[in-house]
């Protein structure tokens, strides 16, 4: 990979920016990054070329770093969370039910046999979505608590239940790497809050920060790439090895200085070339060749947020169950193990991505009813 398409890439990533920087559309970065790589990819001009090793390996990391913030904004620390947490998890439940009711329904009638990915594409949530546009807005109270509640769970089971059902001939090796990473996770959670009682990990935080060696930094990357080793060594995803990554910073408390160094080197480069490298890989032409998938994609988003809906048996407002079904991690994630596995129909990539848009569209329009029904309510 060279630097002059190391320039291109960080140039179309731009759009990001760009496209978000009207903050009353809600519109995500990387719906703009994911339209610079597809102008410049495989779809359109064919300037790169994403199966490229050196592209393919930055991307990898992208993706890692990108799960790991993921993870971090899991709010396993809010008491006003964990208070609601079982009306939370009784909604995930109710909507998983219906997801998966869905998906197979979905699966049958665009005669696929993938009713478990869509059913876990059905029922995820976003937490690094909906939170930053629950606080854009600034809604509160014990209903945001219990969406919170509800997205946070949704998160995890739909991420580690995601690699599963992309190859259910492997599930069983899957779940063993998944559980081993997920026990190595716990135990050093359990270490680094130890160290905290101590008073050893903020005399080393203030070390690290007097004599700027970013050992936080250092540490977090040489667990990411212990446990994307043990992921790779499995022939497993690096998602969950982020994931887990960002777990663990969520229960430990992320140090602010750590926080902006992993924010920069995310959100500054590699997670935009992720999602560039993730655009130039999807081949929209097929959609063209196979236009059901347009028609899928449709399906999938007006799917989840019906399926959200039933939320409401455990008295979520309309408006918020609406809001929880906006999506996008685990459809990102989806779509890179299908083109890493190929295990994706031609046009499936393009559909599930649509299905994303779709639900991210209404949720932020739901987002802004609830600010103004707030709004009036408060007068």
């Amino acid at each position: 990979m060279s630097f002059s398409v190391l320039a291109l890439v960080v140039l179309v990533g731009l759009l990001g920016p760009l496209v978000a920087a009207r903050g009353s559309w809600r519109i995500p970065a990387v719906i703009g990054e994911l339209v610079g790589g597809m102008l410049i990819g495989t779809t359109g001009l064919q300037l790169v070329n994403p199966s490229a090793g050196g592209f393919q390996l930055l991307a990898t990391i992208g993706f890692g770093l990108t799960m790991v913030v993921v993870g971090s904004q899991i709010p396993v620390r809010d008491p006003a969370v964990w208070a609601t947490f079982g009306r939370g998890a009784a909604g995930a439940a109710l909507v998983g039910v219906v997801a998966a009711a869905l998906g197979v329904a979905i699966a049958v009638g665009f005669g696929t046999d993938h009713a478990a990915l869509y059913a876990v594409l059905l029922a995820s949530s976003s937490a690094a979505l909906v939170l930053p546009m629950l606080q854009s807005v600034g809604l509160r109270g014990t209903p945001v608590a219990q969406l919170v509640a509800q997205i946070a769970i949704a998160d995890v089971f739909c991420i580690v239940a995601l690699p599963l059902v992309i190859e259910p001939d492997r599930a069983l090796e899957a779940a063993l790497v998944t559980l081993a990473i997920g026990a190595t996770a716990v135990l050093l959670s359990a270490i680094l809050l130890r160290l905290d009682r101590t008073d050893l990990r903020r005399r080393l935080h203030l070390f690290s920060e007097r004599r700027r060696f970013a050992i936080e930094l250092r540490f977090s990357l040489l667990v990411l790439f212990a446990f994307a080793a043990i992921a790779q060594l499995a022939d497993v995803s690096i998602m969950v090895a982020g994931f887990a990554l960002g777990l663990v910073l969520a229960a430990v408390g992320e140090p602010h200085r750590l926080a902006r160094q992993l924010f920069g080197m995310t959100e500054g480069f590699f997670g935009p070339l992720f999602f560039v490298w993730l655009g130039a890989s999807l081949d929209l032409r097929t959609v063209i060749t196979y236009p059901a998938m347009i028609v899928l994609g449709i399906s999938l988003g007006l799917g989840a947020v019906s399926a959200h809906l039933v939320a409401r048996a455990v008295r979520l407002p309309l408006l918020h169950t609406v809001a929880s079904a906006g999506q996008l991690g685990v459809p990102v994630a989806a779509v890179t193990l299908g083109l890493q596995t190929g295990m994706l129909a031609p046009g499936e990539d393009a559909a599930i991505l649509l299905g994303a848009v779709i639900t991210v569209v209404i949720s932020a329009i739901a987002t802004g009813f609830a600010a103004r029904s707030a709004a009036l309510r408060a007068l």
